[in-house]
């Protein structure tokens, strides 16, 4: 599926996972955090159902979007983005067959990848407490069905066994994941830098680590996680966690000095023209001017 500039994401995360060098995706919870991640340089973004969740629908992470919702968020972005969009179908809403349609509702919405989890359903973020996960033998039908189901877009397997079977768990189940089909691996919620590396030694597939701000993995810079076998790394929860806490400082500075001067001065873009550059205002601008908007106009007040 390619976007309206005819930019196809998966096309693009496939050739760029051929080079070298670690892929480094910030998350985006809505169509202006995904521009200002394009906007500032990263080569891919990663859709979070974390901050889509906490955006749309006010709640936590905790199985309550639905797949048609998720499915928006994600065609939404990838109507503008030129940068592939990874993203998250939690467990895929269902049995094989239900994972089958998920699949191709986000690959007709444009995304390069997708993660499908082991979780049971309704899952939950995978750095809360009181996870649980189905058997290896269910997931493996799951992940069956996405290959098949997918047409370019490429299919990462995720375990949360970690945390309720331990290591050996899920290297078993991504040694089986990987068997199944899946392009990428993904084990959520490691807890040390040795499980990340015994995790990476699985052969014949690309590896993916998440980085959440006061999760329960270690903090690592963008070298370390590439040293210790990682080919993607996600930031899932970074701008909604800023975006949060940004709009909480203006809102309190709002009420306690009954005055916007003080957010002019230190919390906001400059102003109208900044936050237009940002949303892509010059992009109408341009088309406007190859429909004669203004003609429009006129011949419609003079009738007037």
């Amino acid at each position: 599926m390619r976007n309206s500039s005819g930019f196809s994401g998966a096309k693009a995360l496939r050739e760029r996972l051929k080079k070298p060098g670690i892929i480094v995706a910030p998350g985006a919870y809505d169509c202006l955090s995904a521009r200002l991640v394009e906007q500032a340089g990263f080569e891919a973004a990663f859709m979070t159902g974390f901050g889509a969740s906490g955006s749309i629908l006010g709640q936590p992470d905790y199985g309550l979007m639905t797949m048609s919702e998720m499915a928006t968020v994600c065609a939404n972005m990838n109507y503008f983005l030129n940068i592939p969009l990874i993203g998250d179908i939690d467990t895929g809403y269902g049995n094989p067959l239900n994972v089958v349609r998920t699949v191709r509702e986000f690959e007709r919405a444009g995304m390069a990848a997708v993660h499908l989890e082991d979780q049971v359903f309704p899952k939950r973020c995978g750095h809360m407490e009181k996870k649980a996960v189905i058997p290896l033998e269910e997931h493996v039908e799951k992940i069956r069905a996405a290959v098949e189901a997918r047409d370019e877009m490429m299919i990462i397997a995720r375990t949360d066994a970690y945390a309720t079977h331990g290591l050996d768990e899920v290297l078993r189940r991504l040694e089986a994941y990987r068997d199944a089909g899946a392009d990428i691996i993904y084990a959520d919620g490691l807890t040390n830098v040795e499980a990340m590396r015994e995790v990476c030694k699985i052969e014949g597939v690309y590896k993916f680590g998440n980085q959440v701000e006061g999760g329960k993995s270690p903090t690592l810079t963008f070298e370390e996680l590439e040293d210790i076998g990682y080919d993607i790394v996600i930031y899932p929860v970074c701008t909604v966690l800023t975006a949060a806490q940004a709009m909480r400082t203006m809102l309190h500075s709002l009420r306690d000095t009954h005055s916007n001067k003080e957010i002019i001065e230190k919390k906001m873009v400059t102003g109208f023209g900044e936050y237009n550059d940002i949303v892509g205002m010059k992009t109408l601008t341009d088309m406007e001017k190859n429909f004669q908007v203004d003609v429009f106009k006129k011949k419609h007040a003079e009738e007037q």
